[in-house]
């Protein structure tokens, strides 16, 4: 299946929406607001709870209002362990967001099995890219430490779909993900040439926010 390279919104769009201050999303501390992640598989639903990660879940959703995931290749997937996805088809569109990091918050829900956190490689290096434990991995990453950082704080959690998340192809487990920095100057167009079995993101959008 082929899948179109498109700049969903232009760098002065983006940079709007970036400038926002924290707290954005502060409706969401005492509600969960769900949202729709539509795949090659089917579909998954989440619901954030902002006291979790209230940094997180803000640029989870600024994220999904932005339109950021669509046509996101689903580049690592290790059985029992992780799902991972979040590089954008067009590298100006993540060196955007790879500009503002977001800052280090503490573990306050346990990486359960469905839960979804945003990978990272050290201090402050939580931008884009999102995981979903496919099986329970507290504590290992509540309290793993990577670049003098403990844990993955999750940001939001499934609840219906996740039989269409544990279908995602996974035979390439952790290979795609050993060349990002070819993902990101190829996108889409390297992982149909080099993995052309994966599973995408086709679309993501707040329930209610269809259109």
């Amino acid at each position: 299946m082929k899948y179109r390279i498109l700049t969903l919104v232009s760098l002065a769009s983006l940079l709007a929406i970036l400038s926002c201050q924290p707290g954005l999303y502060s409706e969401l501390e005492e509600m969960q607001a769900p949202a729709r992640f539509e795949t090659t598989k089917g579909d998954f639903e989440i619901v954030s709870l902002r006291d979790w990660s209230p940094a997180g879940v803000d640029r989870l959703y600024q994220l999904i209002q932005s339109e950021f995931y669509t046509d996101i290749g689903i580049f690592r997937v290790v059985p029992g362990y992780v799902a991972q996805f979040g590089l954008h088809d067009d590298n100006s569109i993540n060196n955007a967001w790879d500009e503002r990091p977001l800052p280090d918050e503490p573990v306050l829900k346990a990486n359960t099995k469905g839960t979804i956190g945003f990978a990272r490689a050290g201090a402050e290096t939580r931008t884009t890219q999102l995981f979903i434990n496919l099986e329970n991995n507290s504590p290992r990453l509540d309290t793993l430490t990577v670049g003098g950082v403990s844990g993955y704080p999750v940001v939001a959690e499934i609840v219906s779909g996740m039989d269409v998340v544990e279908s995602f192809y996974d035979e390439y487990a952790n290979e795609p993900s050993m060349q990002q920095d070819s993902i990101r100057a190829g996108g889409n167009a390297f992982l149909q040439q080099n993995y052309p079995n994966i599973d995408y993101i086709k679309r993501a959008y707040l329930i209610g926010n269809e259109e």
